[in-house]
Protein backbone atom coordinates (compact mmCIF):
# COMPACT_ATOMS: atom_id res chain seq x y z
CA UNK A 1 0.00 0.00 0.00
CA UNK A 2 1.17 3.33 -1.11
CA UNK A 3 2.04 6.32 1.69
CA UNK A 4 1.14 8.92 -1.01
CA UNK A 5 -2.17 10.56 0.02
CA UNK A 6 -5.21 10.97 -2.26
CA UNK A 7 -6.70 13.57 -4.09
CA UNK A 8 -10.34 14.97 -4.15
CA UNK A 9 -10.76 16.61 -6.96
CA UNK A 10 -14.29 19.51 -7.41
CA UNK A 11 -16.18 19.90 -10.44
CA UNK A 12 -18.88 21.43 -8.48
CA UNK A 13 -19.47 25.35 -8.51
CA UNK A 14 -21.80 25.25 -5.70
CA UNK A 15 -18.99 25.23 -2.55
CA UNK A 16 -21.05 24.35 0.30
CA UNK A 17 -21.89 21.62 -2.12
CA UNK A 18 -18.65 20.83 -2.42
CA UNK A 19 -17.32 20.62 0.64
CA UNK A 20 -20.02 18.45 1.96
CA UNK A 21 -19.02 15.76 -1.30
CA UNK A 22 -15.28 16.14 -0.21
CA UNK A 23 -16.43 15.02 3.15
CA UNK A 24 -18.59 12.31 1.93
CA UNK A 25 -15.79 10.81 -0.29
CA UNK A 26 -13.33 11.01 2.95
CA UNK A 27 -15.75 8.91 5.29
CA UNK A 28 -17.10 6.08 2.87
CA UNK A 29 -13.28 5.83 2.63
CA UNK A 30 -12.93 6.39 6.03
CA UNK A 31 -9.91 8.30 5.51
CA UNK A 32 -8.20 11.43 7.73
CA UNK A 33 -8.23 14.67 6.15
CA UNK A 34 -4.43 14.58 5.83
CA UNK A 35 -4.84 11.27 3.29
CA UNK A 36 -7.16 13.41 1.20
CA UNK A 37 -6.44 16.68 -0.24
CA UNK A 38 -8.44 18.73 -2.07
CA UNK A 39 -8.52 20.52 -5.78
CA UNK A 40 -11.11 23.19 -6.57
CA UNK A 41 -11.34 22.37 -10.52
CA UNK A 42 -13.46 24.99 -10.93
CA UNK A 43 -10.93 27.84 -9.40
CA UNK A 44 -7.86 26.32 -9.77
CA UNK A 45 -5.63 24.90 -12.65
CA UNK A 46 -4.74 21.27 -12.89
CA UNK A 47 -1.11 21.79 -11.69
CA UNK A 48 1.75 19.98 -13.56
CA UNK A 49 2.62 17.84 -10.43
CA UNK A 50 -0.45 16.66 -9.96
CA UNK A 51 0.28 12.86 -11.13
CA UNK A 52 3.74 12.35 -9.59
CA UNK A 53 2.18 13.98 -5.65
CA UNK A 54 -0.95 11.94 -5.46
CA UNK A 55 -1.69 8.31 -5.66
CA UNK A 56 -4.92 8.54 -6.80
CA UNK A 57 -7.29 11.17 -7.82
CA UNK A 58 -11.50 10.70 -6.90
CA UNK A 59 -13.50 13.10 -8.89
CA UNK A 60 -16.81 14.24 -7.96
CA UNK A 61 -20.20 15.25 -9.33
CA UNK A 62 -21.16 18.60 -11.13
CA UNK A 63 -24.63 19.84 -12.43
CA UNK A 64 -22.79 20.68 -16.06
CA UNK A 65 -23.51 17.76 -18.66
CA UNK A 66 -20.67 17.17 -20.97
CA UNK A 67 -23.56 17.05 -24.00
CA UNK A 68 -24.83 20.68 -23.43
CA UNK A 69 -24.05 22.26 -26.46
CA UNK A 70 -20.19 24.01 -26.58
CA UNK A 71 -21.76 27.57 -27.13
CA UNK A 72 -23.54 27.74 -24.20
CA UNK A 73 -20.43 26.08 -21.64
CA UNK A 74 -18.93 28.85 -19.65
CA UNK A 75 -14.87 29.29 -19.57
CA UNK A 76 -14.88 27.49 -16.09
CA UNK A 77 -16.18 24.48 -17.74
CA UNK A 78 -14.38 24.08 -21.26
CA UNK A 79 -11.26 24.65 -18.46
CA UNK A 80 -12.38 22.06 -15.92
CA UNK A 81 -12.97 19.41 -18.73
CA UNK A 82 -9.43 20.38 -20.64
CA UNK A 83 -7.99 19.57 -16.56
CA UNK A 84 -10.20 15.93 -16.61
CA UNK A 85 -9.81 14.76 -19.62
CA UNK A 86 -5.88 15.69 -19.00
CA UNK A 87 -6.61 13.09 -15.92
CA UNK A 88 -8.24 10.25 -18.21
CA UNK A 89 -5.87 10.17 -20.62
CA UNK A 90 -3.14 9.91 -17.80
CA UNK A 91 -4.54 7.20 -15.61
CA UNK A 92 -5.71 5.06 -18.74
CA UNK A 93 -2.33 4.28 -19.34
CA UNK A 94 -1.70 3.05 -16.01
CA UNK A 95 1.65 5.29 -16.21
CA UNK A 96 0.85 7.29 -12.86
CA UNK A 97 -2.03 7.42 -10.38
CA UNK A 98 -5.21 5.70 -10.68
CA UNK A 99 -8.57 7.99 -10.69
CA UNK A 100 -12.27 7.15 -10.00
CA UNK A 101 -14.89 9.05 -12.28
CA UNK A 102 -18.34 10.03 -11.12
CA UNK A 103 -21.21 10.96 -12.55
CA UNK A 104 -20.26 13.98 -14.36
CA UNK A 105 -16.89 12.67 -15.09
CA UNK A 106 -17.98 9.52 -16.77
CA UNK A 107 -19.09 11.81 -19.50
CA UNK A 108 -15.73 13.37 -19.76
CA UNK A 109 -13.73 10.55 -19.18
CA UNK A 110 -16.11 8.26 -22.27
CA UNK A 111 -15.70 11.26 -24.39
CA UNK A 112 -12.03 12.25 -24.52
CA UNK A 113 -11.46 8.25 -24.62
CA UNK A 114 -13.58 7.59 -27.33
CA UNK A 115 -16.29 6.15 -26.16
CA UNK A 116 -19.68 8.07 -27.10
CA UNK A 117 -22.20 10.21 -24.15
CA UNK A 118 -26.07 10.38 -24.73
CA UNK A 119 -29.16 12.81 -23.66
CA UNK A 120 -31.00 9.07 -24.17
CA UNK A 121 -29.65 8.09 -20.54
CA UNK A 122 -31.20 9.90 -18.06
CA UNK A 123 -32.26 8.26 -14.25
CA UNK A 124 -34.03 10.07 -11.78
CA UNK A 125 -33.35 11.22 -8.61
CA UNK A 126 -33.06 8.69 -6.21
CA UNK A 127 -32.43 5.08 -5.84
CA UNK A 128 -32.08 2.19 -8.58
CA UNK A 129 -30.60 -1.05 -8.90
CA UNK A 130 -27.09 -1.93 -10.22
CA UNK A 131 -26.01 -5.39 -11.32
CA UNK A 132 -22.20 -6.40 -11.71
CA UNK A 133 -21.51 -7.98 -15.46
CA UNK A 134 -19.19 -11.32 -15.17
CA UNK A 135 -16.02 -8.77 -15.77
CA UNK A 136 -17.22 -6.64 -12.48
CA UNK A 137 -16.91 -9.83 -10.02
CA UNK A 138 -13.83 -10.63 -10.84
CA UNK A 139 -13.10 -7.09 -10.67
CA UNK A 140 -10.67 -6.36 -7.67
CA UNK A 141 -12.66 -3.03 -6.51
CA UNK A 142 -16.49 -4.57 -7.64
CA UNK A 143 -15.57 -8.31 -7.14
CA UNK A 144 -16.18 -7.80 -3.31
CA UNK A 145 -19.46 -6.30 -3.43
CA UNK A 146 -22.96 -7.79 -3.77
CA UNK A 147 -23.77 -9.14 -7.46
CA UNK A 148 -27.14 -6.55 -7.05
CA UNK A 149 -27.28 -3.69 -5.24
CA UNK A 150 -29.01 -0.23 -4.51
CA UNK A 151 -26.98 3.06 -6.07
CA UNK A 152 -27.32 6.60 -5.83
CA UNK A 153 -28.50 8.56 -8.70
CA UNK A 154 -29.37 11.63 -10.19
CA UNK A 155 -27.71 12.79 -14.01
CA UNK A 156 -29.31 13.96 -17.24
CA UNK A 157 -26.86 12.07 -19.28
CA UNK A 158 -25.06 9.24 -19.86
CA UNK A 159 -22.24 6.75 -21.55
CA UNK A 160 -24.19 4.89 -24.81
CA UNK A 161 -20.92 2.99 -25.65
CA UNK A 162 -18.02 2.77 -23.28
CA UNK A 163 -14.67 3.71 -24.55
CA UNK A 164 -12.98 1.18 -26.65
CA UNK A 165 -10.96 -1.09 -24.50
CA UNK A 166 -12.76 -0.63 -21.59
CA UNK A 167 -13.82 -3.63 -19.16
CA UNK A 168 -17.92 -2.99 -18.48
CA UNK A 169 -18.00 -3.35 -15.19
CA UNK A 170 -21.89 -2.71 -13.99
CA UNK A 171 -25.42 -2.27 -15.68
CA UNK A 172 -28.92 -1.53 -15.55
CA UNK A 173 -31.85 -1.22 -17.84
CA UNK A 174 -31.89 2.60 -17.17
CA UNK A 175 -28.35 2.91 -17.91
CA UNK A 176 -26.41 0.64 -19.75
CA UNK A 177 -23.36 1.74 -18.60
CA UNK A 178 -23.09 2.18 -15.01
CA UNK A 179 -19.40 1.44 -14.32
CA UNK A 180 -16.02 0.56 -16.08
CA UNK A 181 -12.53 -0.02 -16.14
CA UNK A 182 -9.96 1.38 -18.76
CA UNK A 183 -6.37 -0.97 -17.78
CA UNK A 184 -5.82 -0.89 -14.12
CA UNK A 185 -6.04 2.70 -12.77
CA UNK A 186 -8.85 4.41 -14.74
CA UNK A 187 -12.64 3.16 -13.19
CA UNK A 188 -15.80 5.54 -13.97
CA UNK A 189 -19.18 5.17 -12.24
CA UNK A 190 -21.99 7.28 -13.52
CA UNK A 191 -23.95 6.59 -9.78
CA UNK A 192 -22.75 8.46 -6.89
CA UNK A 193 -20.80 6.39 -4.65
CA UNK A 194 -19.92 8.38 -1.85
CA UNK A 195 -22.97 9.68 -0.24
CA UNK A 196 -24.78 8.13 2.76
CA UNK A 197 -29.02 8.83 1.67
CA UNK A 198 -29.23 11.50 4.74
CA UNK A 199 -26.23 13.59 2.63
CA UNK A 200 -27.53 12.97 -0.85
CA UNK A 201 -30.90 14.60 0.81
CA UNK A 202 -29.63 17.30 1.36
CA UNK A 203 -27.80 17.79 -1.62
CA UNK A 204 -31.08 17.36 -3.65
CA UNK A 205 -31.83 20.45 -1.54
CA UNK A 206 -29.08 22.71 -3.40
CA UNK A 207 -30.40 21.42 -6.95
CA UNK A 208 -34.05 21.25 -6.04
CA UNK A 209 -34.75 23.84 -8.78
CA UNK A 210 -32.14 22.46 -11.84
CA UNK A 211 -34.54 19.83 -13.52
CA UNK A 212 -33.50 16.71 -11.62
CA UNK A 213 -36.64 15.72 -10.46
CA UNK A 214 -40.48 18.00 -10.02
CA UNK A 215 -39.32 20.33 -6.81
CA UNK A 216 -42.81 20.12 -5.44
CA UNK A 217 -41.98 16.14 -5.33
CA UNK A 218 -38.95 16.76 -3.13
CA UNK A 219 -40.27 15.21 0.43
CA UNK A 220 -41.59 12.55 -1.98
CA UNK A 221 -38.31 11.75 -3.65
CA UNK A 222 -36.52 12.86 -0.64
CA UNK A 223 -38.31 9.75 1.81
CA UNK A 224 -37.62 7.17 -1.09
CA UNK A 225 -33.87 7.78 -0.81
CA UNK A 226 -33.93 7.72 3.12
CA UNK A 227 -35.61 4.71 2.60
CA UNK A 228 -32.74 2.85 0.82
CA UNK A 229 -30.02 0.97 1.78
CA UNK A 230 -26.93 2.12 0.27
CA UNK A 231 -24.24 -0.28 1.50
CA UNK A 232 -22.03 -1.49 -1.29
CA UNK A 233 -20.58 1.67 -3.42
CA UNK A 234 -19.02 3.34 -0.25
CA UNK A 235 -16.97 -0.74 0.22
CA UNK A 236 -16.54 -0.03 -3.86
CA UNK A 237 -14.50 3.05 -2.27
CA UNK A 238 -12.93 1.72 0.89
CA UNK A 239 -11.80 -1.19 -1.99
CA UNK A 240 -10.09 1.91 -3.98
CA UNK A 241 -8.14 3.71 -1.29
CA UNK A 242 -6.78 0.22 0.24
CA UNK A 243 -5.73 -0.47 -3.58
CA UNK A 244 -4.32 3.04 -4.25
CA UNK A 245 -4.32 5.11 -1.41
CA UNK A 246 -3.74 5.47 2.38
CA UNK A 247 -6.95 3.56 3.34
CA UNK A 248 -7.52 3.61 7.26
CA UNK A 249 -7.87 0.73 9.51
Amino acid sequence: MTTAPLLYVCVRPQQGAAAAEYESFRTAMRLEKADLAQLDLVREPLADDVFERFAGLVIGGSPFNVTDPESTKTDAQRALEAGLERIAERTATGDGPAALFTCYGIGVATRHLGGEVSRAYPEDTGPVGVELTDAGRSDPLFGGLATRFTALTAHKEGTAIAPPGSVLLAQNDGCPVQAYRVGDHLYATQFHPEPTTRAFTERMAVYRDDGYFDASAFDAVAGRVLAASVTEPARMLRAFAARFGPAAD
